[in-house]
């Protein structure tokens, strides 16, 4: 690519060459003529002369010997750590005594793509996917979270008030939080249930199904993990008489219901530990605040920084 301040572009130095070579210019004639200098004018017909039009195009500004280059042994030293341990930069430059900043270039230099877009178990580049339209495809899912006692949990209280969620008699227990998730607009309805019984789900399942109709959404497929409740008939059956097909992950594959896994993380930073409560009833009541600016107004970096609702036509609250 050719400089910005560059006076010359390869089409101007093609009619250089051309004027000095197959015209017969003087050198310094052709260099007033294209504001350059002489020494340049001569490059440019001497290139010409030599490898025609292709010798015009911007040639690389690597050196044909680079004798301080990390030796050869090192660099397939490098390789087969990252393919064996999946480590990065920092990590391969520790094992094998050079600077972090090598290792990288050597990764770059075999085109071997950064961790975060490699999957955990297998190493291989993620394949994402995206369904076109909403309700195509909803993910199910259920995170269990420490209920907050009255007076404060151990982020008020500290860690020497104990956990009393750990407690099966006295504890303050645990709270089910039940979420379906659209893959298309990323768009969330989340419920706080005492359990994850095969019935519970089922219901939540219809009222998700109710949620989402009432905003012009008709959920066509789930998708959950192989937990007991969602391989039951109850389950089954529940889907057959809302008109869905349910689909299941992979055993051992919560990637594969990663969006929503992605939202629980979200759901922990960003609500449920984002401030210290003083009970769960407090906390409670902050969810949903928390879930309409979610869906209405937060920016998703999947969705290049625009809501859920966005992607959900005519959705009423998208502004309130």
């Amino acid at each position: 690519m050719s400089h910005r301040n560059a006076p010359l572009t390869p089409t101007g130095r093609l009619r250089l060459a051309r004027c000095v070579v197959d015209e017969g210019w003087p050198l310094r004639r052709a260099a007033e003529r294209f504001q350059v200098s002489h020494t340049t004018a001569a490059r440019w017909a001497g290139r010409y002369r030599q490898l025609g039009e292709a010798g015009m195009q911007d040639r690389s500004s690597r050196p044909h010997h680079s004798p301080r280059r990390t030796p050869a042994t090192v660099e397939q030293q490098v390789l087969r750590l990252r393919r064996e341990h999946r480590i990065g930069p920092v990590r391969l430059a520790a094992r094998c005594g050079i600077a972090a900043s090598t290792a990288h270039r050597i990764l770059v230099r075999h085109h071997l793509p950064a961790l975060a877009t490699l999957d955990r178990a297998t190493g291989e580049p993620v394949r994402r996917y995206e369904r076109s339209r909403p309700g195509e495809l909803v993910y199910i899912d259920v995170k269990k979270l420490g209920r907050i006692p009255d007076g404060g949990g151990h982020k008020v209280l500290g860690r020497a008030a104990g956990s009393p969620n750990k407690d099966r008699r006295n504890g303050a227990g645990y709270a089910y939080l039940h979420t379906a998730l659209d893959d298309h607009s990323r768009l969330a309805y989340t419920e706080d249930l005492p359990d994850e019984t095969a019935a519970t789900c089922a219901g939540f399942l219809t009222r998700a199904v109710a949620w989402f109709a009432a905003r012009g959404v008709t959920v066509e497929r789930v998708l959950t993990d192989n937990a007991w409740a969602y391989t039951k008939n109850t389950w089954r059956q529940t889907c057959h008489e809302l008109g869905i097909s349910p689909r299941w992950t992979r055993p051992w594959r919560p990637q594969t219901n990663g969006k929503v896994e992605r939202f629980n993380r979200t759901l922990l930073d960003e609500w449920a530990y984002a401030r210290p409560y003083r009970s769960e009833t407090e906390r409670r009541e902050a969810f949903p605040q928390w879930l309409h600016s979610y869906n209405h107004h937060r920016g998703h970096t999947a969705l290049k920084g625009q809501p859920p609702a966005s992607r959900v036509p005519n959705l009423t609250g998208q502004y309130t």
